[in-house]
């Protein structure tokens, strides 16, 4: 059976999985991972490219090779190449490799010295104290490894927001090419923009339910038709995602949106309203007595209670219901990126490149940050490296692009607190966004600490993905982000809210924080390809969700400003 997107991406991971385990080369890891995301975000589905006669390679991140694995999956919904990897590597070695700290030779041995062939198995070493004895693990890898089985059984499997954003695009197409059907959302904590989702639930408005039900059990990544029903119906997807459909009249529209959308918090809070206003507000509309006020639309949800409209994303009971019959409901508009790879380190595209396509988005300027020496995976820009950028920059900045191209690094922040680069180059720099890459167990203090003298250094503007958090892979390490952010007021610098939807980093109660000190944010995309940008959507509606406004952003300001802020960091 041919595959969708996010089935190839599935394909991909698990491919970069075992050639990792097996000990491939690293960069050719990277590239399936890469060609996953990819995939993942594409909303044009590989086999309909391929029925056209579009080059796959011209898609990022995929060359020849890769292209033609998507096109084999695509049309037969196997990799030959998957297949004879599977044969050679125990399953259970790609389950244990998902676990936070354990690499491919930790998993090797684990396999091999302990014949280890379940999680259960695991997690029976690790309480009899065998996992400790194997060279090169000890009772603090041990215990960690105890900790990420205790977690894994306690949280419910969720799907990041990033990873379904194809199944959405395909599924909404889908729905739309049915019978009859006028509009088509995909409501839920999707609609809210959370970082991750349980399920989906999609609200369609048609005449004939059944009809729509019908034509959406046809979909053909369903694996499990769970309910069908002649309004709604309830599938269960390949990726093991479950969707909800539910087929509502045109007049019961907004209402139905609004319901399905949620937060639970925040509908409750709404209803309550409404029954003070002596009105009765539930799925199918807003009712005086038994006659429909209002409901086709969701601005006359809002408007029957006397409220402006809310987003989405900030629909959680956290006060913005107050603030929007108050009038103080955030708003954002950015005006630049301040964290963009090109292929002088891991990224897919040139610099010129990433510069054309931040222009395209509408944006006044956009930052090349690449990584440091001390990140070897990524090919680090040494010095001189980065010296040969800086004069790039330059160049392409005197040709007059339409954008202006600041001069950036995300050097490394090293274990001492050190910067990865001397601050001879990095005061060359427009700004210097500090990251920490590695040693990501340190204890709480030492972690902290190390963050803080990075801070100090005399070149540093901006805190990369402050918790190092990737969703759902690995959780972020353990620091005392209330003293981060006063640090960052009283040293002048600024933290990053990373919207990679596998980081959304920093977290919404984190943005909060730092609006309270008057710390400002920089909304970055962490872009490594040039449809990277998209990801700023992500991003802005956390910052949403964070109460952040335009005065709390760093990068709404226009170019001017923005180098004045930039320059007392540098």
């Amino acid at each position: 059976m041919p595959l969708h997107n996010p089935e190839i991406a599935q394909a991909f991971e698990e491919m970069a999985d075992l050639l990792d385990l097996e000990g491939a080369n690293p960069f050719r890891v990277r590239d399936f991972r890469n060609a996953a995301r990819t995939l993942r975000g594409m909303r044009t589905e590989a086999s309909v490219m391929l029925e056209s006669g579009e080059d796959l390679t011209a898609l990022p991140g995929v060359g020849a090779d890769l292209a033609g694995k998507i096109a084999e999956l695509a049309e037969s919904g196997r990799l030959r190449a998957l297949d004879k990897l599977q044969k050679t590597i125990p399953p259970i070695a790609t389950e244990l490799l998902k676990l936070p700290g354990l690499g491919p030779k930790r998993v090797n041995a684990l396999y091999h010295e302990l014949d280890i062939h379940t999680v259960e198995q695991l997690h029976r070493a690790a309480l009899d104290g065998r996992i400790r004895a194997l060279p090169g693990f000890g009772p603090k890898t041990e215990a960690a490894i105890l900790q990420s089985l205790k977690q894994k059984r306690a949280i419910p499997e969720r799907f990041p927001i990033g990873a379904v954003t194809g199944t959405v695009a395909a599924l909404e197409a889908h729905l739309k090419a049915g019978p009859g059907v006028s509009q088509v959302v995909t409501a839920g904590s999707y609609r809210r923009a959370r970082e991750t989702v349980g399920d989906l639930d999609i609200l369609v408005t048609a005449r004939d339910g059944k009809a729509v039900v019908d034509w959406f059990t046809r979909f053909d990544e369903v694996a499990d038709i769970v309910a069908a029903g002649t309004t709604r119906a309830t599938v269960i997807l390949r990726s093991g995602l479950q969707v909800d459909l539910r087929v509502v009249g045109e007049e019961s529209y907004g209402a139905a949106l609004h319901y399905f959308t949620g937060s639970k918090a925040h509908n409750i809070a709404v209803r309550r309203m409404a029954q003070a206003h002596g009105l009765k507000l539930n799925e199918y509309g807003v009712y005086r007595g038994d006659r429909r006020v209002a409901g086709a639309d969701e601005e006359s949800v809002f408007g029957a209670v006397g409220l402006p409209y809310i987003a989405p994303e900030l629909r959680e009971n956290r006060g913005e219901i107050e603030a929007a019959a108050e009038g103080r409901l955030p708003r954002l508009i950015g005006r630049g990126d301040l964290h963009t790879h090109s292929t002088a380190t891991d990224g897919r595209n040139s610099v010129r490149e990433m510069a054309l396509a931040a222009r395209a988005h509408g944006f006044d300027y956009v930052a090349v940050t690449e990584h440091s020496r001390r990140l070897t995976v990524a090919h680090g820009l040494t010095a001189d490296r980065l010296l040969a950028q800086i004069d790039e920059i330059e160049k392409l900045n005197a040709e007059g692009p339409g954008i202006a191209v600041l001069k950036g690094i995300e050097v490394d922040i090293l274990e001492d607190g050190r910067l990865d680069l001397p601050d001879r180059v990095l005061g060359r720099l427009d700004l210097v966004i500090g990251a920490v890459h590695s040693r990501f167990q340190l204890s709480r203090e030492r972690q902290t600490e190390r963050i803080l003298r990075a801070m100090d250094r005399p070149h540093f503007s901006i805190l990369a993905h402050p918790t190092g958090r990737l969703i759902p892979s690995r959780e972020p390490y353990d620091i005392d982000m209330p003293r981060i952010i006063r640090a960052a007021r009283q040293r002048g610098c600024y933290l990053e809210l990373n919207a990679n939807a596998e980081r959304l980093d920093l977290h919404d109660t984190h943005c909060q924080m730092a609006k309270a000190e008057g710390v400002l944010v920089a909304i970055n995309s962490d872009a490594h390809r040039v449809d990277g940008f998209d990801d700023l959507r992500f991003g802005i509606a956390q910052a949403r969700r964070g109460w952040l406004e335009k005065k709390d952003v760093l990068n709404t300001r226009g170019l001017a400003d923005l180098r004045k802020l930039l320059a007392r960091t540098i």
